[in-house]
């Protein structure tokens, strides 16, 4: 049995509209979290083992981290054809992307957001208007950032923007972007349940 361990209006929702939009047989468990206002806390039932959110367990195989998380489920189930899978085309791209966004774009968004600045932060991981530059670059001719085609890396790249709208940028090349992305049905779905459950 494959496990997505989740917490409502956090970074793992993401995740539940990738295994919806899969259509993957994945068990979705939900724990408390801590919260960055300090409200929630640790569940005991999370194996997490900082007890965060997204956590995957899949018989003996034990996965964090978002980017890692997206890999290994599209490459688990590659018929629905959301990430090029090993020896496809596109497949350098894709990983490119779900490694930028877990290096590069969720660090750069925390910093930014926080007003945390620091010419190590920048020289190591860029700045925001550079990061926004880069996808700026990727969607000026295209409407995903593999091209033509949807893909798990646009699911994990925009979400952001929809977690923190005040992170959107003034390009209207990204602002079409996150619109195609956040409106598939699935992260439709996921995003009126955490208004619910907020």
């Amino acid at each position: 049995m494959t496990t997505l361990y989740h917490s409502p209006n956090s970074r793992s929702s993401s995740l539940v509209a990738l295994v919806e939009e899969l259509g993957a047989a994945v068990d979705i468990k939900e724990v408390t979290i801590t919260r960055n206002d300090g409200s929630g806390g640790p569940d005991p039932l999370n194996p997490h083992p900082e007890k965060k959110v997204p956590y995957l367990v899949d018989g003996n195989e034990k996965i964090r981290e978002r980017g890692a998380i997206v890999l290994y489920l599209t490459d688990k189930f590659p018929e629905a054809g959301l990430g090029p899978i090993e020896g496809q085309p596109g497949r350098g791209e894709y990983l490119s992307w779900l490694f930028y966004y877990q290096g590069i774009m969720e660090p750069v968004g925390v910093f930014h957001f926080t007003g945390l600045t620091h010419p190590a932060l920048t020289a190591t991981f860029r700045d925001f208007d550079t990061m926004v530059q880069r996808l700026a670059e990727a969607l000026e001719d295209q409407p995903y950032l593999l091209g033509d085609r949807y893909s798990a890396a646009d699911l994990l790249c925009s979400s952001p923007f929809n977690w923190a709208p005040d992170l959107m940028p003034d390009n209207q090349a990204i602002r079409d972007w996150v619109a195609r992305c956040s409106d598939r049905p699935a992260v439709r779905r996921i995003m009126e349940q955490d208004k619910r459950a907020a």
